[in-house]
């Protein structure tokens, strides 16, 4: 069975380092991107299973790029998850609002974050 693959984007590269070897621990394929429009490029290029993907980011905001592939016929059925250090409300449902289809606060826990990958891959 192929590994299911997964693209982080995040411009925190020690969060990147602990999610990959979170991730691959677990059997998944992990690709990464440190900024907004590389992360969309990449997403287009790879058509990841699940995208976990930063808010803040360089360049492009993990909103506009939740908003661009959910907005696209071709990556809307991708799952993302919105992963911050703002967990407000009010981003929780921007994030929302932009088809994100979790959120996940920073600093996470690993289980949570990985049950959340399992259960959204299953409906996916």
């Amino acid at each position: 069975m192929d590994k299911k693959r997964i693209l982080i984007v995040d411009d925190e590269e020690d969060i990147v380092n602990v999610l990959r070897l979170r991730l691959e621990a677990n059997n998944y394929a992990v690709l990464s991107a440190s900024e907004g429009q590389e992360g969309l490029n990449k997403a287009r290029a790879e058509k990841p299973d699940l995208i976990i993907l930063d808010l803040m980011l360089p360049k492009l905001d993990g909103y506009k790029v939740c908003r661009m592939l959910k907005f696209d016929e071709s990556y809307k059925s991708i799952p993302i998850i919105m992963f911050t250090a703002r967990a407000q409300k009010k981003d929780e449902e921007l994030g929302m609002e932009m088809g994100a289809d979790a959120y996940i606060a920073k600093p996470f826990e690993a289980e949570v974050l990985l049950d959340k990958i399992k259960e959204l891959l299953v409906k996916k």
